[in-house]
């Protein structure tokens, strides 16, 4: 069986539980069967009717760059919905497995122990309550406040052989946008006024301008040509602008707007006779991901750009290029990709994100012989437009010697 099956399998095994309990739910508030039949019919019609909408049953459709009547409506309570009704269902399942413990243990004791156990089992049905619950409350939390949260994070940056001309030197970074319905232009264009509003020194944009339609790669590039900065804009691209197939045909737009995307290319950034080496690449993983085939020789494209004498700063959207990146002598990496987990759960633990499965560079500052790395969280969203524990951010870096 594959994971697209297994994946299929779960959610459908999911939706009729959930079905089953809005059931069970109606036969306890509408008692008129014909009344309860009716109602249940017609909230059965409009999920069928959704759920054909959201897997595109009704055609393709394209992505809007502006959030529609539609989107709000039915997109994202779709995908809300079916992502938190999963969790709900999982934390089912774990409450359900003591429960029948407690309830055989009940069936082989005493009835006078029955009696003492009867506050311990009520009080786990209600946590079971609260707990599946939680999944659905924080899924609104993270579709209407959550994903909208900027965070603007300044992180000092110390590199050794920096030049005393660029002490303090200032770096914006956006990544991520994923312009669509849920990260709409205008949202876009206020994102890059803020950007300006830190006066950096430069303004880097590490890729995955797009998600899956290629017709948004103008818009994306129209919101953010607003961008300012004395050093200029310049960037790199991600796996969706190549699954998008927009790579040359969105790196000429950002050209017609005097932003320049590095693929594979260097360029120094001059400063009163100093510099320092500024390396672009297009996304690269030493491992297949979805339609990006693996790199045999990760960043052995780059290889004769680094310059040992200069301090060397790479823009790849993929952290995992990173131990690569410190072995070839590049002193900072600056990657996204992760959304941060996107749903990172930190306030339970920093540790709970999906994305560790993929890869140990999540979110942050990391630091290892011969280079750093910092990992933006991005700005948009992919799949279901809810952020929870990971919000969007944009990042200022401060360059200082030490």
């Amino acid at each position: 069986m594959s994971i697209f099956q297994v994946v299929i399998l779960i959610f459908a095994v999911t939706q009729f539980y959930w079905i089953w309990r809005g059931y069970s739910l109606a036969q306890r508030v509408i008692h008129r069967r014909n009344l309860r039949l009716a109602v249940c019919t017609v909230v059965l019609a409009l999920y069928l009717n959704m759920l054909a909408f959201n897997f595109g049953w009704f055609g393709f459709r394209r992505t809007p760059v502006h959030l529609t009547l539609t989107d709000a409506l039915l997109v994202a309570p779709f995908y809300t919905w079916l992502a938190t009704s999963i969790v709900a269902f999982v934390v089912v399942i774990l409450f359900a497995i003591p429960q029948g413990i407690a309830s055989g243990v009940r069936k082989v004791s005493a009835k006078k122990d029955e009696v003492e156990s009867a506050p311990r089992r009520q009080f786990l049905e209600r946590t079971a309550k609260v707990a599946t619950a939680a999944p659905f409350v924080a899924g609104a939390y993270g579709l209407l406040y959550g994903r909208l949260n900027l965070d603007t994070h300044t992180q000092i940056i110390r590199l050794p052989k920096l030049p005393r001309e660029f002490e303090g030197f200032r770096i914006c970074q956006l990544s991520d946008l994923h312009i669509g319905p849920f990260m709409p232009a205008e949202e876009i264009r206020k994102y890059a006024a803020i950007a300006n509003e830190l006066k950096a020194d430069l303004t880097v944009l590490t890729g995955d301008f797009v998600t899956w339609d290629g017709e948004t790669q103008k818009p994306v590039v129209d919101a953010l040509r607003g961008l300012r900065a004395p050093y200029g804009v310049y960037g790199c691209l991600g796996n969706h602008d190549a699954w998008a197939g927009v790579q040359d045909s969105i790196t000429a737009l950002f050209s017609q707007v005097g932003y320049r995307i590095l693929r594979g290319e260097n360029v120094p950034i001059v400063s009163h006779g100093a510099s320092l080496n500024l390396i672009g690449v297009d996304f690269q993983s030493a491992k297949r991901f979805g339609p990006s085939p693996a790199v045999p020789n990760l960043l052995g494209n780059i290889a004769g750009l680094v310059d040992r004498d200069r301090v060397n700063i790479l823009l790849s959207h993929n952290p995992d290029t990173f131990d690569r990146a410190a072995e070839m002598g590049i002193d900072l990496s600056m990657a996204g990709h992760t959304h941060g987990g996107q749903a990172a759960l930190e306030f339970i633990s920093p540790e709970i994100a999906p994305t560790r499965l993929v890869t140990p560079y999540v979110a942050g500052l990391f630091q290892k012989t011969g280079g750093q790395l910092y990992v933006n969280r991005g700005i948009g969203t992919i799949f279901i437009p809810v952020r929870l524990g990971a919000p969007p951010e944009i990042t200022i870096y401060q360059l200082t010697r030490g």
